[in-house]
């Protein structure tokens, strides 16, 4: 392999050096947007060496107007399939799918032939009605059941990637309208990760105290991830999925402070570590929360567990404050319900965040 380049920059440098050229001189009157957005590491930043064994690589999406896509989309691939280079900076611009893997892509080298590149010309309302399970177009409302049912990596990889020309203003607008939650959504999506903190927080210490370690140390970790959860929605970032989740939080500002306590909390052999660990984690989150201001001042200090000898930050009371400050009607009447949040809050099951098509059944669960 080549000299490792950031995906980002490679599909940078690949258009301005070798697609627009082309797209000037042959198609000069197409209006359009360049980027990079989407599935793939290096939309979010995090690819590696390792990233280029399967569908990375220098690449493109050309997102045109509605109206010219029936016009324009093929001769622009045919063009480009008959001038490109076979390599560019090192690394083949052909691409072969992977024999019993629907949609992944590898390098394909070659020296003669059409190239089969990866220069997507579509509509962004094409590109995103699949991936996002929306109709989407520069003047959509999007509302919060859709806000609560698409996951925030798949959001986080729109706002995320590479842009490399504004042709059109589509994506833009389409990161303008996805950049972070609305207000109320965003409250609601706090209140139900303090509510998924008080449902299990007293159990890392009751669960020990009856000699079941393994139980304890599994709700500890399902207690730093959701503490994880909610940094990334004080901080207002998007969280990604699990293979970046722990990269993406050690780039929060609030990481120096809470990894060493997290690390030690997971690596403690007993519950009263685990809890003292935990304890001192909490206290912290609990000021950020007192920071941002949303709510009156909360007690940022652990204290018993309803007389039982359990230290918690008490979630719930974070959770309710936060539930009241909630004034628009539709966020209001999903949170009158329970605070299950959002998909990202209530499954970690890869099939389901995938599946946009099963949205539609998802939102049963906010009426």
């Amino acid at each position: 392999m080549p000299l490792f380049i950031p995906g980002l920059e490679l599909s940078q440098r690949f258009y301005e050096e070798l697609v627009k050229p082309v797209l000037d001189t042959q198609f000069p009157d197409l209006r359009y947007d360049a980027a990079v957005i989407g599935s793939g590491s290096e939309v979010l930043g995090f690819d590696t060496p390792m990233s280029r064994d399967h569908h990375w690589g220098p690449r493109v999406s050309l997102f045109v107007a509605d109206e010219d896509l029936a016009g324009y989309a093929a001769p622009v691939r045919d063009v480009f399939r008959h001038s490109l280079p076979y390599e560019y900076e090192g690394y083949p611009t052909s691409f072969e799918a992977i024999p019993g893997e629907p949609g992944v892509l590898r390098f394909e080298p070659k020296t003669s032939g059409p190239v089969n590149h990866r220069i997507e010309v579509t509509t962004l309302r094409e590109y995103l009605r699949p991936y996002l399970g929306l109709d989407w177009h520069p003047d959509l409302s999007v509302d919060p059941v859709d806000w609560l049912t698409i996951p925030q990596q798949k959001l986080r990889t729109l706002v995320s990637g590479g842009s490399y020309h504004d042709g059109l203003g589509h994506v833009q607008a389409m990161r303008t309208m996805f950049n972070w939650y609305p207000h109320d959504v965003w409250l609601y999506l706090l209140a139900a990760g303090w509510m998924r903190i008080s449902q299990e927080e007293a159990f890392v210490g009751r669960t020990g105290d009856v000699g079941d370690d393994i139980g304890s140390r599994l709700i500890a970790a399902r207690l730093v991830r959701d503490l994880m959860q909610l940094c990334f929605l004080m901080e207002r970032q998007y969280a990604p999925y699990a293979k970046w989740f722990g990269t993406a939080f050690a780039r929060l500002a609030c990481s120096d402070r809470l990894l060493p306590l997290f690390d030690a909390a997971l690596a403690a052999t007993d519950w009263q570590t685990r809890e003292r660990h935990l304890s001192g984690a909490y206290t912290i989150v609990a000021a950020m929360h007192n920071a941002l201001g949303i709510t009156d001042p909360l007690p940022a200090d652990v204290s018993r567990y309803h007389g039982r000898p359990y230290r918690v930050i008490h979630g719930d009371q974070f959770a309710e404050a936060i539930r009241a400050q909630i004034k628009d009607a539709a966020v209001s009447q999903i949170a009158a319900g329970r605070l299950i949040g959002s998909i990202d809050q209530f499954s970690d099951s890869t099939d389901l965040r995938e599946a946009s098509h099963l949205r539609h059944y998802l939102k049963a669960l906010y009426e």
